[in-house]
C-alpha cells in the first residue's frame, strides 16, 4: 500500500448526510483493508456518525456543508476529521450535566481512547473547525519495522 492514502467527501448539512458519510467511510476503510466486522471498524462508524451528526445539528444552519477527511499514514495511523464552517467549538459537558443529548463527543473521546488514539479540535483558516480522531491502524503494531 502507498505511504499515504487519502479520501474526502463534502456533503450538505442535512440529517440524511449522516448515513451517507457513514457508508462512505465504511467503503473507504474496506478498500484499505478494514472490513466492517471488527471492533475498530464499529468504533469508527460510531465516531463518524457522532461527528457528522454534530456538524449537522450544532452549526445552526451556518455551515451549509461539512467535509469528512480520511487519511491512512504508512499503514500505521488513521486520521478521521469532520470540518464545518461554524466558528463555535464544541463545549465539554461537566460530569454533573444530566441531559438526554450532548454526549456524542464524550462517546467519541472514549472510543478514541479505547482504540489507543486521540481526539482533537482545531480551528481552520477559513473559519470553522475540524473535530478529529487519530487512531492506530489495526495490525500496525504487528507489522515489520
Amino acid at each position: 500500500m502507498a505511504d499515504h492514502q487519502k479520501a474526502t467527501v463534502t456533503l450538505p448539512s442535512d440529517p440524511l448526510s449522516v448515513a451517507e458519510a457513514r457508508g462512505y467511510v465504511a467503503r473507504v476503510l474496506a478498500g484499505w483493508g478494514l472490513h466492517g466486522s471488527t471492533d475498530i471498524a464499529d468504533a469508527i462508524r460510531l465516531i463518524v456518525s457522532e461527528l457528522t451528526t454534530n456538524a449537522v445539528q450544532h452549526t445552526s444552519g451556518q455551515s451549509p456543508t461539512f467535509t469528512v477527511d480520511l487519511r491512512l499514514d504508512r499503514d500505521a495511523e488513521l486520521y478521521l476529521g469532520v470540518t464545518d464552517s461554524h466558528p463555535r467549538h464544541p463545549r465539554r459537558l461537566t460530569g454533573a450535566a444530566r441531559q438526554d443529548n450532548g454526549r456524542g463527543l464524550v462517546i467519541v473521546r472514549a472510543l478514541a481512547d479505547e482504540c489507543g488514539g486521540r481526539f482533537t479540535v482545531r480551528p481552520v483558516p477559513e473559519g470553522g473547525k475540524t473535530v478529529a480522531i487519530t487512531v492506530p491502524w489495526p495490525g500496525a503494531a504487528s507489522a515489520p519495522a
